[in-house]
């Protein structure tokens, strides 16, 4: 029987969710409690792959168990036993075939900017106290909607067998000090949503203009795209299903 996960994690002493052969990752910590506790050799398949740093505060994966358990109760223990970075939400069955990663429509992404020099949020947004044209930005972002291949923004190296992604919502936010930007797509390239806040930043300190963007997209050049920003202001919001693969 196949079950989800639905859960989060501060991501800050991780490397990453994927399982590493010399680092610790979300994935090993999650599947080590589940071994534990089911008392059988249990793995994983998360929703995607976030980057060392990256957090996630909806993160789905799927695992397969033919034993009994109240979701409820495994819930509650998982969480006794997890680190306190780790949170289960919830645990619930699913279709033989539901797939955490294959069957997502959508992946939703926000990237925390402070524009005041913050001590009790150095580590988890990007430090950024120049001052930016988030006008300027958004206008960018309503240029993303025109296209599909986002090579430009993706780290080079990746085995993808594509780089088109369908943008369904781009846009940044400001609330007093803080800078919010907004990303939902079907699906994200390697590095794609740091890459892209980095382009977005230069366009707000008027290095590049709007309207550069084009050039930049149709080029496919990594290096004509911005700087990478840190992963540590990196969050993962939001992962929508099909209603049809809950049980």
């Amino acid at each position: 029987m196949r079950y989800f996960l639905e859960l989060s994690y501060n991501g800050k002493a991780y490397h990453g969710w994927q399982n590493q052969p010399n680092a610790i990752s979300v994935q090993e910590v999650i599947e080590k409690a589940l071994s534990t506790i089911l008392k059988e050799t249990i793995n994983i398949v998360g929703a995607g792959r976030t980057d060392a740093g990256v957090h996630a505060s909806q993160m789905y994966a799927h695992f397969n168990f033919d034993g009994d358990f109240k979701e409820k109760d495994l819930t509650y223990k998982l969480n006794s036993f997890l680190p306190k970075d780790i949170a289960i939400h919830d645990i619930f069955r699913v279709t033989p075939n539901a797939h955490a990663r294959f069957d997502a429509l959508s992946r939703t992404y926000h990237y925390k900017v402070s524009t005041i020099k913050n001590v009790f949020d150095y580590d988890y947004s990007y430090q950024m106290h120049l001052p930016l044209d988030v006008d300027a930005m958004n206008q960018a972002c309503k240029i993303l909607f025109e296209y599909k291949d986002f090579q430009c923004f993706s780290k080079s190296n990746t085995d993808v067998k594509t780089y088109n992604c369908n943008i369904m919502e781009a846009f940044w936010t400001q609330n007093d000090d803080e800078l919010l930007f907004t990303i939902k797509a079907n699906r994200f390239l390697r590095n794609m949503v740091r890459a892209v806040v980095g382009t977005m930043i230069n366009i707000g300190l008027g290095k590049l203009k709007p309207e550069d963007l084009h050039q930049i997209i149709v080029s496919k050049d990594r290096g004509k795209a911005g700087f990478s920003v840190p992963a540590h202001g990196l969050y993962l919001v939001n992962i929508e299903y099909p209603e049809t693969i809950k049980i």
